[in-house]
């Protein structure tokens, strides 16, 4: 039979399911390897042809390292709380778990059908209770957890309790709140047990404090900073603005370093380490306090100093303002009653503004004066106090002092309010065009260090700063602590209840704490979270449970260790499978969750490990991340008339500048080679049912662009329907061939077919001409040996680096060789259907069955060990020229001299013919090259 891919297709896929042939075993003897893609989350639409990418890659090497003797674990699952389903929750009051159900089942169909080797006994959903009750059991831990600086971990809180209890609190080392009290062990001994709670709550790895969140109004919750794009929500586009509001905070902040050095123990793209080295934005520099200037026109400041942390105290001579960051929380007091309006004017206008707009916004220079003065501690000046949105209350102290001649957005500002621009080196340039930051020369206008360079004055400032009691050396981090709640439903629901306004944890055997049943997925009516309208839910019937729920990054902190142990219904993950499997050898997935998903987990990873409970500091070893697949638009051309409105009248492409046009969107499923479908059109645009049509030589040629894939576009590939069409075998090595896998390429159908024809031809190897099953024993030729051991080592080469695109090349030369050799060979094609294999699994399954071998063994067959001896060359093709003139080839041995080369070209039968009984004049002969003779 011809090649019945629908058929063979099905058959294996059931095959697989039904006999589990992908299932990990935790105990086996063999090298385990852990091949993971990142967490999908299932979307109504399901997939198009840009999702899979990744996954057949993943796939291609977890079926690759199967054949190499490891034991694979290649798991999948779904991060299935999230906004997209409780949005349409809200529109159609339909339940979320319904909505991502459905959405899960379409995924599963479209995933199988792909031939995916994953070991779906392991499948986990964040939204199962079975899973989250241990999301909210870490939850648990990170709130009975502190990190003790001396020992640089996370310890149990307990142990903070013993410091509290032997010594008070002067010689805690921790990462804590700033506000934390100073005390003795008798006085911890006779605070209340509310006190202590409050206390407690400043040390605690998750904790509730005010902070400045993005509030999305229309949305009615929180959204992370990677949520917001130019002041509105990515879902949607409302409105978001910056709003303070108390929250749940996780302190990764205490793992800055860590995650720091981490990334220099683990193989990542270089673009992402360095994503995530900016984002936790280390500095070293000092904390300096610039004393406030208290005038009867300020009152109710209880401080005397506003902090500020600076990388270039050698440069403090030369402030000549300071800026707070509108949020912080001395603006209010100290704005004098004149400057009152301009500053609320101000404060209103920046909350429309996201914190990232804001950091982005490197141009636009606006600000405004408080009224008030600070003093700088080394010289003694009145400096002028501002408010500016370049100021982020969370970075830092949030306050900033402005040195114009050698910061070019401090010179910005200056020049724009007309502040001094004070040169302090005597090397800077032209400060009066433009800042200089330059660290060389000496000191001027900087009384006590004029004359120092940068080496000397740096380490004099921090050790007089630190006599004088006004400053001290520091490192800083740009990475905040993070916000851990949404005001949504579709989420984990936080294990705390509240007593007397202090937040406490439920029991852990009351876990899962399980979302309750709500009338609407909207806020109440007074302004709480939608899980404020649930009825009788409180803890003991008294106590009001948190009605926040987790952020969409709690579920997928950690979901790799669920993986393996996935049905452990007393653990998050049994110990033996934690020392089995230890961490993900290589993780796929793009490049978008640099500072969010993988940061998160990697926090996650390093405070289990601190505890005990996993073995590895870094979760993911190796990373790749896929490239995109962008779509390939097509467009019609509309004629537009002299009053500017569009005719009934579309003109192909070639013809469009004859007319004046505008461009319209048509369904890339109906166009082929950019030939479009017409009767298929007016379906698709019934408007257009009785339009003319402007062709070209019979055809209309539609435009090309490629964009985003998206279903507004019309250019959105459903696999669904290319596997229907050529098969999935064709699909995963289709977009394999596209291009190398981490870079972004245009999808473009038009090439599938070569693909299919490649898989028919090798399925042809193993056929005669009338489609009947025909292999032989006989002894594979040299030639036919070296056409497989080429092709051995090229795919052992390219999955080991990745590179697949190369391989499916290599496949067809291949493939085209040992056709033309007329292979039919058993060794050498039981060795291709074994190298195929992990591209091609259908074909490759149904064809090692043919060859006499037991049903689902291909899987763990052993990958064929490539021998350098085949490809070891001992003839050499000469082209024979006569008189210049490339006339035959001749195969002869690379042991021949050149006279014996000679000698056997003349006595050729060919060679004679086009002699014509001629004695050449002379014969060149270069040994492996050419063999030229003149007559």
């Amino acid at each position: 039979m011809d090649y019945q891919f629908k058929e063979i297709e099905k058959k294996w896929q059931q095959f697989w399911a039904q006999n589990q042939t992908f299932k990990a075993d935790t105990n086996s003897d063999k090298p385990k390897f852990y091949v993971l893609d990142m967490f999908p989350y299932p979307s109504g639409a399901g997939l198009h042809v840009g999702h899979p990418l990744g996954y057949i890659a993943s796939d291609i090497f977890s079926r690759y390292k199967r054949l190499k003797g490891f034991n694979v674990l290649h798991p999948m699952g779904y991060d299935s709380f999230g906004l997209p389903a409780e949005q349409y929750a809200i529109q159609t009051g339909q339940h979320p778990a319904i909505t991502t159900e459905t959405n899960i089942n379409t995924y599963r169909r479209q995933l199988d059908q792909i031939g995916f080797s994953f070991d779906w006994s392991r499948e986990v959903r964040t939204s199962d209770p079975e899973y989250y009750r241990w999301t909210q059991w870490i939850f648990m831990q990170l709130f009975n957890s502190w990190y003790n600086l001396e020992t640089d971990r996370a310890e149990d809180i307990t142990t903070l309790l013993e410091k509290f209890n032997a010594s008070g609190s002067a010689d805690v080392k921790a990462v804590c709140d700033e506000d934390t009290k100073t005390f003795m062990p008798s006085d911890w001994a006779t605070m209340t047990s509310e006190e202590k709670q409050e206390e407690l709550l400043k040390y605690r790895l998750t904790y509730l404090k005010e902070s400045t969140v993005n509030w999305c109004p229309a949305l009615g919750t929180v959204l992370a900073n990677d949520e917001v794009k130019d002041g509105f929500s990515e879902r949607g586009g409302h409105p978001v603005e910056q709003k303070k509001m108390m929250q749940w905070s996780m302190r990764i902040s205490a793992y800055a370093e860590r995650l720091l050095q981490g990334l220099n123990t683990i193989d990542w793209p270089e673009p992402v380490k360095e994503m995530q080295r900016n984002w936790i934005g280390k500095s070293v520099g000092a904390s300096v306090r610039f004393a406030i200037e208290k005038t009867p026109s300020i009152t109710g400041v209880e401080e005397d100093y506003i902090e500020v942390f600076t990388t270039r105290a050698d440069t403090i001579f030369g402030v000549s303002y300071l800026v707070l960051a509108p949020e912080h929380e001395l603006v209010a007091a100290l704005t004098t009653p004149e400057q009152k309006s301009d500053i609320e004017q101000y404060i209103a206008q920046t909350k429309k503004k996201s914190e990232l707009d804001r950091m982005a916004d490197t141009k636009t220079v606006s600000g405004a004066f408080t009224g008030s003065y600070v003093i700088n501690p080394v010289s003694g000046a009145r400096v002028p106090l501002w408010i500016a949105d370049y100021v982020l209350a969370g970075y830092g102290t949030g306050a900033v002092m402005g040195v114009p001649s050698g910061d070019q957005r401090d010179w910005a500002f200056a020049t724009h309010f007309n502040l001094p621009i004070v040169q302090v080196l005597d090397a800077q340039q032209n400060i009066d065009t433009q800042a200089d930051p330059t660290k060389e020369g000496k000191y001027i206008n900087s009384g006590f260090i004029n004359g120092m360079s940068y080496a000397e004055a740096i380490p004099f400032l921090n050790n007089w700063l630190e006599e004088q009691g006004v400053g001290k050396a520091k490192i800083n981090y740009r990475m905040r602590d993070a916000i851990f709640g949404r005001q949504r439903y579709w989420g984990e629901p936080i294990p705390v209840y509240f007593k007397d306004g202090l937040p406490y944890l439920i029991k852990e055997e009351e876990l899962p704490l399980l979302l309750p049943e709500i009338d609407k997925y909207l806020p109440t009516e007074t302004g709480e979270p939608p899980l404020g309208r649930a009825e009788n839910w409180s803890y003991e019937d008294q106590y009001e449970y948190e009605l926040s729920t987790m952020p969409g990054w709690a579920g997928s902190s950690w979901y790799w260790y669920r993986y393996m142990d996935a049905v452990n219904g007393s653990e998050f993950a049994s110990k033996e499978a934690i020392e089995y499997w230890k961490d993900v050898d290589l993780y796929i997935g793009g490049a978008e969750h640099a500072t969010g998903h993988l940061l998160y987990s990697r926090f996650w990873n390093k405070f289990l490990k601190d505890l005990g409970y996993v073995q590895e500091e870094e979760p993911f070893k190796k990373l790749i991340n896929q490239g995109m697949i962008q779509g390939r638009s097509n467009f019609v051309y509309r004629v537009i008339d002299e009053q500017g409105r569009g005719t009934n009248t579309l003109v192909s492409h070639g013809l469009k500048n004859d007319y004046k046009t505008s461009a319209l969107h048509v369904d890339v499923n109906i166009v082929e080679n950019e030939i479009l479908n017409i009767p298929k059109f007016k379906l698709f645009r019934p408007e257009f049912k009785d339009a003319e049509f402007i062709l070209e030589n019979g055809k209309y040629i539609c435009g090309v662009e490629v964009e985003k894939m998206s279903k507004s576009k019309f250019n959105v590939v459903n696999p669904d329907v290319l596997i229907e069409n050529y098969g999935a075998d064709t699909l995963r090595m289709y977009e394999m061939f596209l291009g190398p896998l981490e870079q972004s390429k245009p999808w473009n159908t038009n090439g599938i077919e070569g693909v299919f024809k490649f898989l028919r031809k090798f399925w042809r190897l193993f056929h005669n001409e009338a489609w009947v099953f025909n292999v032989s024993d006989s002894v594979p030729t040299k030639a036919e040996l070296k056409a497989l051991h080429k092709i051995i080592k090229k795919v052992q080469d390219d999955i080991e680096r990745f590179s697949f695109n190369t391989s499916v090349s290599s496949f067809m030369i291949a493939v085209n060789e040992l056709t033309d050799l007329k292979c039919k060979n058993r060794q050498v094609l039981e060795d291709l259907v074994v190298v195929l294999s992990s591209y091609a699994p259908h074909i490759c399954e149904e064809l090692w069955s043919l060859l006499g071998h037991e049903e689902g063994s291909l899987s763990y067959a052993p990958y064929p060990v490539f021998n350098p001896a085949y490809l070891v060359e001992d003839e050499f093709s000469y082209p024979v020229s006569v008189n210049g003139k490339t006339r035959l080839n001749l195969n002869l041995s690379l042991t021949l001299e050149a006279k014996e080369i000679e000698e056997t070209v003349l006595a050729d039968e060919q060679v004679q013919k086009y002699l014509e009984g001629k004695t050449p004049k002379k014969v060149i002969v270069v040994k492996g090259r050419i063999v030229n003779i003149v007559i």
